[in-house]
């Protein structure tokens, strides 16, 4: 009775935990990102795309003339002329002297991660020879985190860049293949997905729970020895980097293809199991579990460095940098959340309340997820 009634303090204690959590969740919408290609060949001619994001255009120009929360094609086309306007004073290229944009009024649609985009394509006549300099203005007075992934391709070398609100001006030479700047570029996008990327941080830190306990007579105890905590914990990273590594490395590449879809819902699945392995203990040796669900883990960061794009003849640097930048990332949450681990570890509150409160709420979470994705 007394186990049973610590049980159900735990659970409630944990649902509490989550509720604030929850309610922020569920306002929350996704990042503002656009995307921006170009296209120059070496007459100085650009042909050029912009995806915008349905809900950002609606903060700039008001086009959701019935106010009923949905954005329509028809409303889309009723208000194109304010919508290029806004775009084309946001967007300036320049060569040598400025580029003046043309935008065709023929527009399209697209998605990403379920939120629609108005596609424009656009051209201008650039100085054949010099640096380009491209200067956004978009979104930022709106969003400062809003960002544009932005790829420029000449006919001998491809770059990728992010431009954000601390970065909107960015100078590419076409005549060198800036290669340090690419391993830069991506190296810096890994270590933020990876501390972005909730659903990863959350899998990694129910793992981390239990690194500092040992299971003995049904019972979680401490390890005493810090020696043994550091060598199960660099076990379980290994597996965890190797497996993601891999996977991560072969879908970049086209080597495996699979729905990005029933990957996100295996991540968020990955999440609760470890959740819950923690409370009711079913794998204790993690080595392998969190090998083959670090697989899964690396088609979701791949995913990501899909929609960044991939410079055509700097794939394998580009590739290698962001998996450095997730290792740097995650390097980086461990060395924030081990030691207080290992402090905490000889306390009962831990041992009996701390770590399953926190695998419960990873776990509430993970359901959350799992609802929403499947």
């Amino acid at each position: 009775m007394k186990a049973f009634t610590r049980f159900f303090s735990v659970i409630k204690s944990g649902v509490l935990l989550l509720a604030l959590l929850f309610s922020h969740v569920s306002f929350a919408h996704q990042m503002s990102t656009g995307y921006l290609s170009i296209d120059l060949d070496k007459q100085g001619q650009i042909e050029g795309a912009w995806q915008v994001r349905f809900f950002d255009i609606n903060q700039v120009v008001a086009i959701d003339d019935n106010q009923d929360g949905q954005l329509t094609w028809g409303e889309l086309q009723a208000h194109q002329v304010a919508i290029i306007d806004y775009l084309r004073s946001s967007l300036l290229l320049s060569r040598q002297q400025d580029c003046p944009l043309s935008f065709n009024p023929t527009q399209q649609v697209d998605q990403h991660f379920s939120e629609g985009y108005l596609v424009t394509s656009f051209q201008a006549e650039c100085d054949s020879q010099g640096v380009l300099n491209i200067n956004y203005k978009a979104f930022f007075d709106i969003d400062t985190d809003h960002k544009v992934i932005t790829t420029i391709s000449s006919p001998d070398h491809q770059y990728a860049r992010v431009i954000s609100n601390d970065n909107p001006i960015i100078l590419i030479n076409l005549a060198e293949s800036q290669i340090s700047d690419t391993f830069t570029e991506y190296v810096y996008q890994g270590i933020i997905h990876i501390w972005k990327g909730t659903d990863h941080i959350l899998f990694l830190l129910a793992l981390l729970l239990t690194c500092v306990l040992v299971r003995e007579k049904h019972q979680w105890q401490a390890i005493d020895k810090p020696k043994q905590i550091l060598k199960d914990t660099a076990w379980i990273i290994t597996a965890f980097t190797l497996a993601h590594s891999v996977t991560l490395t072969a879908t970049a590449l086209g080597w495996l293809n699979f729905s990005s879809h029933w990957v996100e819902l295996g991540i968020a699945l990955s999440v609760l199991f470890a959740a819950l392995n923690n409370v009711w203990p079913i794998v204790l040796r993690l080595g392998w579990i969190t090998f083959a669900f670090g697989l899964l883990h690396g088609m979701g960061f791949a995913g990501v460095l899909g929609e960044l794009g991939l410079p055509e003849n700097q794939k394998l640097l580009a590739i290698l940098a962001f998996n450095v930048g997730v290792e740097i990332g995650q390097l980086a949450i461990l060395a924030v959340v081990l030691p207080l681990l290992i402090f905490l570890r000889h306390t009962n509150w831990y041992r009996n309340w701390g770590m399953q409160l926190g695998s419960i709420a990873i776990g509430l979470m993970a359901i959350q997820w799992s609802v929403e994705r499947f």
